[in-house]
């Protein structure tokens, strides 16, 4: 285990504390969502080893922060607008409205979005800077499709999306950025990468955060794995020192199976 991964009820003060996050994506009606929240909320109640992060759909934020405020569980919206000013902007979401209704992060880039929404780089970079601009935390995804890697370029890839997804960002705007690597292959498919495999991106990653802004920065800065996580292979995935957490889909759904997550046997 990496020092930085280091926990002890004696040093609680970490550089980078672990964080697992739920992304629910589009499940979950109200009632359905702030039942998964209660039943997770006992379940998780001592986790200090880490940071817990649930994201609902949007219908559901309120809601779900108002029933969670007090715990350990800190709530995420799935997307942001690229923007915090009022305006004609029919169907956004601002992140200032997202601070307004109780989140405390916002997922930005997920692969799903880029694929299938129209998410760019550029809309990756906007959006986290309005969501640092209202005092929310941005889980900035990353990660290459199958086909860029069995060429080879999947390193290019991730960097080429981290360095303009990040650019205009300051040393300061940093330390609230989280990077998620997600490598596309894996999401959804029951495929994992093996904790090598990972462990070499994060370490690339982190490489790549050094160049554009600093070994100080990138050393605390926090990468999670997110690719068909789940409660048999956190551990593994764990153990690497680069990887500082996960964004966990389909296995967050469930607070039993999300909670063996969170709790995952510690080295």
């Amino acid at each position: 285990m990496s020092l930085w991964l280091k926990y002890t009820p004696d040093f609680k003060i970490t550089m980078r504390k672990p964080v697992i996050a739920g992304n629910w994506k589009m499940y979950k009606l109200l009632g359905e969502a702030v039942d998964t929240a209660l039943e997770l909320k006992p379940l998780v109640a001592n986790a200090n080893h880490c940071e817990v992060v649930i994201a609902p759909v949007f219908t559901a934020l309120k809601t779900v922060a108002a029933r969670l405020d007090g715990s350990n569980i800190k709530v995420a919206a799935q997307n942001c607008a690229s923007q915090n000013e009022f305006g004609a902007h029919t169907g956004e979401i601002s992140p200032a409205m997202l601070r307004d209704a109780g989140c405390s992060h916002v997922i930005i880039g997920h692969s799903e979005r880029r694929q299938f929404y129209g998410e760019t780089d550029a809309s990756v970079n906007q959006k986290s800077k309005a969501a640092l601009s209202a005092g929310l935390v941005a889980i900035v995804c990353v990660g290459e499709m199958l086909a860029e890697r069995e060429v080879g370029n999947a390193e290019t890839v991730v960097k080429g999306q981290l360095v303009k997804g990040l650019d205009g960002l300051t040393v300061g705007d940093m330390e609230r950025i989280i990077i998620a690597y997600e490598p596309v292959w894996a999401i959804g498919t029951g495929k994992t990468a093996t904790p090598e495999q990972a462990q070499e991106m994060h370490g690339h990653i982190r490489q790549t955060v050094a160049g554009t802004h600093g070994k100080e920065i990138a050393d605390k800065t926090r990468i999670l794995y997110g690719g068909s996580v789940k409660p048999d292979n956190i551990a593994t995935l764990m153990s690497q020192p680069d990887v500082d957490g996960a964004l966990v889909g389909g296995a967050s759904l469930e607070a039993a199976s999300f909670a063996q997550i969170v709790n995952y046997e510690r080295t």
